[in-house]
């Protein structure tokens, strides 16, 4: 496609400003005995350099909002999310399968109030031919003519590097799109290992990277150790993921049979048994407690996501012996925690 025709396509009436759809809330914690009283803001920190104030629950674009013909239960919980003050929504390009679900069910929300919250979404895609249709689809679904945030979606190898750095290659697109007032900012994914990351982040300065950051990260490929040290340095917005490790930190998870998980892409190389040792506060908490702009988590019901925001709305720091305490007790569980390292990207 021609640039001429994609300008066409993509017709845009500028970039956002952060201050037309930032939230001014400052950190409180709400009175459990005043019903009356209007509950706590959420916390909200910098997403890095971009100036914008995020809340630091978000929401993300999988559980309910990626199962197929999944509307009556997903579009509320976008619906409600925005409701509660959210304003980041994490979706790409990839959930939901090829008829990309979960942009589907956000962009029905998104005709309707897409000034109230940052939308991010990403590309699976290596090459700029690619990574360009997949933003010309994802616009459409998402039902809007701006993207607040594109990112490289899940980058783990260095061949993932050379391809989308090479002729050709995906960050073309990303740079035309921004170039064009496509897209406002730009990021990577990831959650296999650092090394591939800290390689993206020293090619370019991104503006914000999504990366798993949970109690067992510490044991396994740690994320921690440079990685998130090289992006505060950077001065990136840090989006957390990963953060229950879907479910699998948590005493109320319930395994699935081992076959089971034997035929999801989550357990092809780990499966496990048993249960987690923290609760979601915990997990979320320990997140948070990190130099995290926000954390993104996907919710299966409003009631979830309702707690989820009642947990942020309540957030207060863990200091460096609770976290150690909560590490020591993720290690039992570390591998199943951490399956998305594991699993062979061959």
């Amino acid at each position: 496609m021609s640039k001429h025709n994609r300008r066409t396509f993509l017709k845009t009436t500028g970039a956002l400003t952060a201050a037309a759809i930032g939230s001014t809330a400052v950190p409180g914690i709400a009175s459990a005995s005043a019903a009356t009283e209007k509950p706590a803001p959420m916390p909200t920190r910098n997403l890095g350099k971009t100036g914008y104030k995020v809340g630091i629950f978000s929401l993300g674009g999988q559980a309910a909002l990626e199962h197929p013909h999944n509307e009556d239960i997903a579009v509320p919980i976008v619906e409600r999310a925005l409701d509660l003050g959210i304003n980041y929504i994490d979706t790409s390009s990839i959930y939901g399968g090829p008829e990309r679900w979960s942009e589907q069910y956000i962009g029905k929300v998104m005709k309707r109030r897409r000034n109230e919250t940052f939308l991010a979404t990403k590309t699976k895609e290596r090459t700029r031919d690619d990574s360009w249709r997949m933003l010309e689809k994802s616009l459409q679904l998402l039902q809007t003519d701006h993207i607040d945030l594109w990112q490289l979606h899940d980058l783990g190898l260095m061949t993932d590097i050379d391809q989308i750095w090479a002729k050709g290659g995906a960050m073309e697109a990303l740079l035309q799109a921004r170039d064009q007032k496509i897209v406002k900012y730009l990021g990577i994914t990831g959650h296999y290992r650092p090394e591939c990351l800290i390689e993206a982040i020293h090619r370019h300065p991104f503006d914000c990277i999504l990366m798993a950051v949970n109690a067992a990260d510490p044991h396994h490929y740690s994320f921690g150790d440079q990685l998130l040290p090289l992006a505060v340095e950077k001065q990136m917005g840090i989006i957390g993921m990963k953060v229950p490790a879907r479910g699998r930190l948590l005493a109320s998870w319930t395994p699935p049979s081992i076959d089971a998980q034997k035929h999801s892409w989550e357990g092809m190389a780990i499966q496990t048994n048993r249960s987690g040792p923290l609760n979601m506060r915990e997990a979320m908490y320990y997140t948070l407690s990190q130099p995290v702009s926000t954390v993104i988590i996907g919710c299966d019901t409003i009631a979830q996501l309702e707690e989820n925001v009642h947990l942020a709305r309540e957030f207060t720091p863990y200091n460096q012996k609770q976290l150690a305490e909560l590490t020591a007790r993720a290690e039992p569980v570390s591998k199943p925690a951490l399956f998305f390292r594991f699993y062979d990207r061959a």
